[in-house]
């Protein structure tokens, strides 16, 4: 597989300045203002397993439309839990109560998002978009709603996670001051988005990140969702400057610029889908300490399972390791995981 984009060397050196729309900071204090946090609900499923518990959830998201997800905590734990909050990639949903076990095995809370109106690539969603037609229905997003930021498919989206996020503070048996967040690709980037509007969290694992840098994205990356962009504007060849506006609101570029959270980043240099250095510009826009790892010579899978033994760690370094009963039995005492590459 070639390198899809620029070395390590020009991706350290790549660093344009991206300034965020004027009313960047008061758009997104509206939109959340429309959609009051409020309380989860949650309904004990089977999950066959005998280790770890599975609790159905749902959210009031955005205009306070339910959003639907799973919290797993180890089995018999007293708490109170660190809590591991994901996002998920590009067309993934919830998937089934059984999955996606690794945080609770470790001792975590793990709130995962189902994601509205997608769940049509490896896993089924349970939440569906009025806007955008019900879960599972086919790409692509990034340009539903492209004619004002207003009605961006990724305004809603983003929405969402941020009210997700706060509800896992208000979770029982979750110590609400030990919140990581985390995703991948398309989760990456609702992890910046999030980290950059929801202040005090204890850390941030965006994974090969993508909705960063959008325009550069859009122009080099051969492989989808950022060809949707480019389809569309060869179609509307008047609309360009336009279409970007709107994206500009939804980049996690200036999302970063605004993150406070200790981050480690993961980025892949022959990745197809989300060019390396559309990722790089975010890690050097982020505003909050950070750490990042370099896979040369992998694509969009990025570090895969090895990925996971460092997030496990920089998990650990930040909210404790967890005891049989879910305690915590040690405080941050290690260095973030990933290389500080400034």
């Amino acid at each position: 597989m070639p390198l899809t984009d620029l070395t390590l060397d020009d991706c350290l050196a790549y660093r344009p300045e991206l300034p965020a729309p004027a009313d960047f900071d008061a758009f997104w204090s509206r939109t959340l203002a429309l959609s009051p946090l409020g309380s989860p609900v949650l309904r004990p499923v089977d999950n066959g397993l005998a280790l770890i518990d599975t609790y159905d959830v749902t959210v009031p998201g955005f205009d306070g439309r339910p959003i639907r997800g799973w919290l797993r905590v180890p089995a018999g734990a007293t708490g109170p839990l660190g809590c591991v909050v994901e996002f998920l990639g590009y067309g993934r949903g919830r998937g089934l109560p059984h999955e996606n076990l690794l945080y609770p095995a470790a001792g975590y809370a793990h709130f995962l998002m189902d994601t509205r109106g997608q769940g049509w690539s490896a896993a089924p969603g349970d939440t569906d978009d009025d806007a955008s037609g019900p879960s599972g229905t086919v790409p692509g997003f990034l340009t539903r709603g492209i004619e004002r930021p207003e009605t961006h498919y990724y305004r809603r989206l983003i929405t969402d996670a941020v009210r997700w996020t706060e509800a896992a503070r208000t979770l029982p048996g979750v110590d609400p001051d030990r919140i990581v967040i985390t995703g991948f690709s398309q989760g990456g980037g609702i992890t910046l988005a999030v980290a950059g509007l929801v202040p005090g969290l204890a850390g941030a694992m965006p994974d090969v990140p993508f909705l960063c840098h959008i325009r550069r994205g859009a122009e080099i990356a051969p492989q989808p969702p950022y060809t949707e962009i480019a389809q569309y504007l060869a179609l509307h060849r008047d609309r360009v400057d336009h279409a970007f506006t709107t994206l500009s609101y939804f980049d996690g570029v200036h999302f970063a610029a605004r993150a406070d959270a200790p981050a480690l980043f993961s980025i892949a240099l022959m990745d197809p889908i989300c060019p390396p250095s559309t990722c790089f510009t975010a890690y050097h826009h982020y505003a909050g300490s950070k750490s990042v790892e370099v896979y040369p010579f992998n694509g969009h899978e990025g570090g895969g399972p090895a990925h996971q033994r460092l997030q496990l760690a920089f998990v650990h370094d930040r909210i404790g390791r967890p005891g049989p009963d879910g305690t915590r039995t040690r405080d941050r005492a290690h260095a973030p995981a990933g290389v500080d590459l400034g």
